[in-house]
């Protein structure tokens, strides 16, 4: 089976060019997409002084007393946000070894005993309080903002690569969009573990703030694991295994890990629709769709395991169950990922 060697570096000035510009890179994007799944962007637009901000005050919450840190422990939220310490979540069964907060779109809480399960997900962050980090709030709100128009312009760019209107993707999105910032502390990496273990994204699109550490790793198809090269400035852009879904797994999914050597600081953009969004395929050429066919690689991508199936032991990225709903996906991802959680405010895992 054929791999690659190296993650291209893109350049994005050209996203906000004439239609014709915006098909182009598209169609460079398209292909990356389809062979690789993982592409370096400089020249995004995402102003490096809100980069660095982001990243300063990200510092400045991991390096609070500890105390500090717990008030907003995710064990307090039952929509599963807020601060988690290393080893607290769990990647196909082995511990991470990271420490990170997620904060998630806000909207109104659902019942605690809402039907679908996936719309307890919704509801509040746990932020730091503004005596300990001033700002800190406004700054994250500012990055998720910026992020989530920076993804609805590349999902445009590879809906043109598809021969696919424009705004496709963003016409699947809804109203009560559910994306993730996850900041993040990795410390030096004990041989024979990973700060994060091998794993697919679970949503559609992921834009990364790698910092001055590498680190991250993509596995090629032929088994190789290759470095993300650093570039200063620029974000790294892979896809989740809901895009692989919908586009009838012309898109991958990418195998990817984390192996830091020394302390390492990242900041990951997770941008996603409104949980109820139908994960219905959309319809693509027969002659991308020919291309599926007859790849070994993409015919049979699979996804990440359930939790019970990894209880029943089908490994890592290995499930073929495809949820109809992102909620669904998201649902499953928080069983795998924090069993204890859903079970303390859940009673026990469904």
């Amino acid at each position: 089976m054929g791999g690659f060697q190296e993650i291209a570096v893109v350049d994005l000035s050209s996203m906000r060019g004439s239609h014709n510009d915006r098909k182009q890179l598209g169609i460079q994007l398209t292909e990356i997409c389809h062979q690789v799944g993982f592409f370096v962007a400089k020249n995004h637009s995402i102003d490096a002084a809100l980069i660095d901000t982001v990243f300063a005050q990200s510092k400045s919450f991991f390096n609070l007393p500890l105390a500090q840190k717990q008030i907003i422990d995710k064990c307090h939220s039952r929509h599963f946000r807020g601060w988690e310490s290393e080893g607290t979540e769990f990647t196909n069964g082995r511990t991470d070894v990271r420490e990170q907060i997620d904060f998630w779109s806000e909207h109104p809480s659902r019942d605690e005993n809402v039907s679908p399960q996936y719309l307890r997900l919704l509801g509040p962050n746990q932020w730091p309080r503004s005596a300990d980090l001033p700002g800190f709030k406004s700054a994250l709100n500012n990055w998720f903002e910026k992020m989530g128009v920076l993804a609805d312009e590349l999902l445009a760019l590879l809906a043109l690569g598809l021969d696919l209107p424009e705004r496709s993707f963003e016409h699947l999105f809804g109203d009560e969009r559910m994306s993730l910032t996850k900041l993040i502390r990795y410390p030096t990496t004990p041989i024979g573990s990973f700060g994060v273990n091998a794993h697919h994204d679970t949503g559609f699109l992921t834009l990364l703030a790698p910092g001055n550490v590498t680190g991250l790793q993509v596995e090629s198809p032929d088994g190789n694991w290759v470095d993300v090269p650093h570039v200063p400035g620029a974000l790294v852009v892979n896809l989740g295994e809901m895009l692989q879904a919908i586009t009838s797994n012309f898109f991958v999914a990418t195998p990817h890990r984390v192996v830091a050597r020394q302390e390492r600081y990242s900041i990951a953009y997770f941008h996603g629709p409104s949980l109820s969004t139908a994960l219905n395929p959309i319809q693509l050429s027969s002659n991308k769709l020919d291309r599926v066919a007859s790849s070994n690689r993409h015919s049979h991508a699979g996804f990440m395991a359930r939790r019970e199936e990894t209880i029943a032991g089908i490994q890592d990225m290995k499930s073929g169950y495809r949820a109809d709903v992102y909620g669904e996906q998201l649902w499953n991802y928080f069983q795998r990922s924090y069993p204890d959680n859903v079970e303390r405010h859940y009673s026990t895992p469904q």
